[in-house]
């Protein structure tokens, strides 16, 4: 396991704000986000996460005081962001990676975030950390559905989390890789519902989202899943 310390660090920028289509009073949100020049995928921002953190922006007084989860959280970005509109935040990442969950809790101290829980829950296995998880609203994952070998293990913990708490939602973003995958099957095996959102529906169809060189122009999807019966 390669020492976190040891590495190269950086922090990044994003700067969200609201649009003339956004509800409420004006306002913008200032985020630092510590990232480290490492190969392994969670160890800085992707451009599905800052799509995903653009959504909890948009929808920001929907969030405050919610129950919120992010798996596979990486440096957390979008659960940061979560955190810093008032919901009350808990960060994963799998507990096989120790150094991903040190760089989680970095996030939030760059950003004063002393009340956001860091676990380490690793995707299809029911652990104390997964069954002693509070009452959750939302569910966050960006870039979860990446590596194709990984989609049983992260869907089953996500029907875990649902039926737990079955008026919740998951609110997820992914990248188009490939035309030769796709979740559907394994929606219908696990009994799960899927609605895309359009980007332009919450203004994140554009180059330089959050005055970041991020997405540019990746194809990224944005989903909310729920249990079949749950009406979104």
């Amino acid at each position: 396991m390669c020492d976190i310390r040891a590495l190269r660090r950086h922090c990044k920028d994003f700067y969200f704000k609201d649009d003339d289509r956004m509800t409420g009073s004006p306002g913008h949100l200032y985020v630092r986000i510590p990232e480290v020049l490492d190969p392994h995928y969670s160890m800085y921002v992707w451009p599905c996460a800052v799509v995903l953190a653009q959504y909890v922006w948009y929808h920001k007084e929907h969030v405050i005081g919610k129950g919120i989860l992010e798996i596979g959280a990486g440096v957390g970005l979008p659960g940061v962001v979560a955190a810093k509109c008032g919901a009350k935040v808990i960060l994963s990442d799998s507990a096989r990676f120790p150094a991903c969950l040190e760089n989680s809790q970095r996030s939030c101290e760059a950003n004063g975030l002393s009340d956001v829980v860091v676990l380490g829950i690793t995707w299809g296995q029911v652990s104390p950390e997964l069954l002693d998880l509070p009452q959750l609203d939302i569910v966050l994952g960006s870039d979860v559905f990446f590596e194709p070998e990984d989609f049983e293990d992260v869907m089953m913990t996500i029907y875990f989390l649902l039926k737990k708490n079955p008026k919740a939602q998951f609110w997820a973003t992914y990248q188009e890789r490939s035309s030769d995958w796709s979740i559907e099957a394994i929606l219908q095996k696990w009994d799960l519902r899927c609605v895309h959102v359009p980007l332009e529906l919450f203004n994140a169809n554009k180059e330089c989202l959050a005055q970041s060189n991020l997405p540019g122009r990746h194809s990224v999807q944005m989903i909310i899943i729920t249990l079949k019966d749950t009406n979104i």
